[in-house]
């Protein structure tokens, strides 16, 4: 099942993509829900992020390759980082660029949307939290993340974690293929079968941190390829079975 949220002559909504259709349904997909009878054609609305999550948790270094192209080792534990909910956009949103900020980066990912409310998973029980998988683009100010020696800052700019197209429910996520395409050319190729650290392993760790709530996203981490991003590049996610998540990156418009 694929999960959309979308738009619609002003309304925003959650719904069932397929077919070529957009079918309703209510009140949300966290828990049960109904469908309204409404069945839009998918060319007459607007996919939004699939999710609005409370907070976006995020894995460094989660492949072996990628920690070390930027002179890393593979941490013994998982090293966690957060973005902020209004860093969250949808598929077709422009990513912005700051302005004097230097390089920033691409870094496609599997992003996994949880389901309920969950507290201190076993690896035995995490996927049963999930909800289904998305893609990620956790877009990255490289030059600000080695200046300030934590992500925050680096990770945290409006537009810098696309999300989308929508939530696919059936899936096996052991070993899918991921890659990441800017301008057409393909910068970023493997498959989640090389993670280090699987869903469920990252989810049991992560919830034994915070409580993660309906709605909340994480990040799996990015392979090896990482690379700049100018104005003008257009950017593209695809995860196996997903779909693609395609992004525009746009200058920074100049401050009165």
């Amino acid at each position: 099942m694929r999960i959309v949220r979308y738009s619609h002559q002003g309304e925003v909504g959650f719904g069932v993509h397929e077919d070529e259709t957009v079918a309703a349904i209510s009140p949300h997909p966290f828990g049960a829900f109904e469908y309204t009878g409404l069945r839009l054609p998918a060319g007459e609305v607007r996919l939004l992020a699939p999710v609005l999550p409370s907070k976006v948790v995020a894995i460094g270094r989660n492949y072996a390759e990628h920690a070390r192209e930027l002179g890393n080792e593979v941490p013994a534990e998982p090293v966690l980082f957060l973005k902020p909910s209004t860093a969250v956009v949808g598929p077709g949103d422009p990513i912005i660029r700051p302005d004097g900020v230097g390089r920033i980066d691409y870094e496609g990912e599997l992003a996994v949307v949880i389901g309920k409310l969950v507290r201190r998973l076993q690896p035995d029980d995490a996927i049963q939290a999930v909800l289904g998988f998305t893609c990620a683009n956790d877009v990255t100010a490289r030059d600000l993340q080695r200046a300030d020696g934590q992500w925050t800052r680096a990770k945290g700019f409006d537009t810098f974690c696309p999300l989308g197209p929508w939530i696919e429910t059936d899936l096996d996520s052991s070993d899918l293929a991921i890659s990441t395409v800017v301008n057409g050319e393909t910068r970023q190729q493997a498959r989640t079968s090389q993670l280090e650290r699987g869903v469920a392993d990252l989810l049991a760790f992560v919830s034994r941190v915070m409580t993660l709530l309906p709605g909340d996203v994480l990040l799996t981490g990015t392979p090896a390829g990482v690379g700049p991003l100018e104005a003008g590049d257009r950017v593209e996610v695809e995860v196996e079975g997903v779909g693609v998540l395609a992004n525009e990156v746009v200058a920074e418009p100049a401050q009165g």
